[in-house]
């Protein structure tokens, strides 16, 4: 009779796993592998420099300047990346082909990108792994640190109001 250890299911090496889900991946794709556009370069320099001129002129009229606000700059900055972010990401959203579109447009007749796609996945895949494996051993005491962590506990919380009135998470 075999004892308990016996009859676990040993794990299939990471190899095995990453050509499963690796395939299982490429078989998904004329469904959900699409390509976008992405703004690179010169091109997210300049609508950014646009979003800065444009954020600190309305903050000027507002009677908001680096006189009256001497670290204004950084808000500048910051909101000037997120409005070119949401540009960008939207005008990609917006222009999508899907993978036999782009065999298509390329002449791919031998499935040369699914390919490469497939190399590049079970690749990126298995660096993933390891990369998770190499970190495995700190995991319970980061897990026990986040269990412990004040704003992390669950159950009854006093909110700290003039009612003091207990909430369940």
């Amino acid at each position: 009779m075999a004892n308990d250890k016996d009859s676990r299911r040993q794990p299939e090496p990471m190899s095995s796993q990453a050509d499963g889900v690796t395939g299982d991946l490429v078989r998904l794709m004329p469904s959900d592998l699409v390509f976008v556009m992405r703004f690179m370069g010169e091109s997210q320099h300049r609508l950014q420099s646009h979003f800065q001129d444009f954020i600190r002129a309305e903050l000027a009229a507002g009677g908001v300047t680096t006189e009256t606000y001497p670290m204004i700059h950084l808000f500048i900055e910051n909101h000037a990346i997120l409005l070119r972010d949401f540009v960008f990401s939207g005008v990609s959203l917006s222009r999508q082909f899907r993978v036999e579109e782009i065999e298509r447009l390329t002449g791919d007749t031998t499935s040369m990108i699914r390919v490469d796609i497939w190399d590049q996945l079970k690749s990126h895949i298995e660096t993933a792994e390891k990369q998770f494996q190499s970190q495995a051993g700190t995991l319970p005491k980061l897990l026990s640190a986040f269990e412990n962590h004040p704003d992390r506990r669950l159950g009854p919380k006093n909110d700290g109001g003039s009612d003091g009135a207990n909430y369940q998470a």
